[in-house]
C-alpha cells in the first residue's frame, strides 16, 4: 500500500502537489496548476489552510532514486 509523504525531490514549497503526482503517478505540475485553478474559483483562503495543515501534517518522504 503506497503512502502520501510530502516529496523531497519534486518540491515548489512544501511539497504536497509533489508528493500527490508520486502517489497518483501523475504529472505534480498539472496537480499544481489544478490547486490553482480551484483556489482561485473557491476562494483562496479554504484551500491555503488546506495546504498549511498537509504541510503540518504530512512527513516528508525518503528521497527517490529515480529522479
Amino acid at each position: 500500500m503506497k503512502k502520501l509523504y510530502r516529496s523531497k525531490n519534486n518540491r515548489k514549497i512544501a511539497g504536497i502537489c509533489g508528493g500527490l503526482g508520486e502517489l497518483f503517478s501523475f504529472d505534480p505540475t498539472l496537480i499544481r496548476l489544478l490547486f490553482v485553478f480551484i483556489d482561485l474559483v473557491t476562494g483562496i483562503l479554504p484551500l491555503i489552510v488546506v495546504y498549511i495543515v498537509g504541510w503540518i501534517i504530512l512527513p516528508t518522504g525518503p528521497p527517490r532514486e529515480d529522479d
